[in-house]
């Protein structure tokens, strides 16, 4: 059952910043938290990789918050968030044996954290009377959120 709440969790925090659960992950895999190495996401295991995803978590953060970007529910950002959900939740469901399920929980959590971030978000950006707190708020869930799932793998 761990399994699939860690995975899940990993999905939605994709679902809120696309490239902060890759990153997390990465991260965990390179510690050795999550022991990838051997296995299809070995790669995440190596010092490139959490390295590469970071800078896109940060560029993501930074991104968010011009008011060009596009909503994260039109397909490339959609599909975005649920290829990095599904890719954390596999990644958390080979240390268990069961990858396909951790994918699938991973790839549930992101439309979650997808549809339920962009909801919350209006809603604290409605009662801020503009969108940068609510945003910054968002940044800080997803970050914290990312540390404390690697934390209880």
């Amino acid at each position: 059952m761990t399994l699939y709440l860690l995975a899940l969790a990993i999905g939605v925090i994709a679902g809120l910043r696309a490239m902060t659960a890759p990153a997390a992950i990465a991260w965990a895999a390179w510690l050795g938290i999550l022991p990838l190495a051997g296995t299809p996401l070995g790669f995440l295991a190596h010092i490139a990789a959490p390295i590469i995803l970071t800078i896109a978590a940060i560029a993501e953060l930074i991104a968010d918050q011009l008011p060009k970007t596009p909503s994260r529910k039109v397909p490339v950002q959609f599909i975005t968030r649920i290829l990095m959900g599904g890719l954390g939740g596999a990644a958390i469901g080979l240390v268990w044996g069961s990858w396909i399920g951790g994918l699938v929980a991973g790839v549930v959590g992101a439309v979650i954290g997808t549809y339920g971030g962009a909801e919350g978000r209006a809603r604290l950006a409605k009662t801020f009377g503009r969108d940068l707190p609510a945003a910054l708020i968002e940044d800080a869930v997803a970050v914290g959120g990312a540390l404390l799932i690697v934390a209880m793998i």
